[in-house]
């Protein structure tokens, strides 16, 4: 996995994507995770977790406990020793070659490419898993994540059922 170079990170507005870590999620991570989830609005979370919650499910927190960094997979965005993003794929145990993708990032570190840093990380190392492909689901109203799905795989072409979209997206070798 590529590290992101650190040169002094400061917890700032001034902070960019070029101060920021990606490393795997790890078991010391859970009280980072925790703090994060003060940093996300309900909108954030809805768009997550589809359903309105006011922070970090409990249950989502305890499975980023069990992973074995194969099948299910998550990475952090770490800045100033704080996450600010976490991006995860669980396999298909039917389709192993499939994977799904999920991405959450603290809101202040939305809209300036670090889904896509961390996308792009989490790919890399899937395809090393023998993943091919990762499905996303997203919500109609997610027009950001849309936007920036489209981008990364502009072929692809989602399965509507209802307010939700259902991608297949490619992963092609770097």
């Amino acid at each position: 996995m590529t590290q992101l170079a650190v040169a002094s990170p400061r917890f700032t507005r001034s902070a960019s994507v070029d101060d920021v870590r990606i490393r795997p999620y790890g078991a010391h991570d859970e009280q980072r995770l925790l703090r994060m989830s003060r940093r996300l609005s309900r909108r954030s979370l809805y768009h997550r977790f589809f359903a309105g919650v006011p922070h970090l499910p409990d249950g989502y927190v305890r499975s980023l406990r069990t992973l074995d960094h194969w099948d299910r997979e998550a990475i952090v965005a770490v800045l100033d020793g704080e996450l600010i993003g976490v991006a995860e794929y669980i396999r298909d145990t039917a389709r192993p070659c499939r994977a799904d993708l999920a991405v959450l990032v603290a809101d202040a570190w939305q809209r300036k490419g670090l889904a896509r840093i961390l996308v792009t990380c989490l790919g890399d190392l899937a395809l090393r898993r023998r993943i091919t492909a990762f499905r996303a689901d997203l919500l109609l109203e997610n027009g950001e994540a849309l936007a920036a799905l489209r981008t990364m795989w502009p072929a692809a072409r989602p399965v509507w059922d209802g307010n939700t979209a259902r991608f297949h997206l490619p992963l092609a070798p770097s």
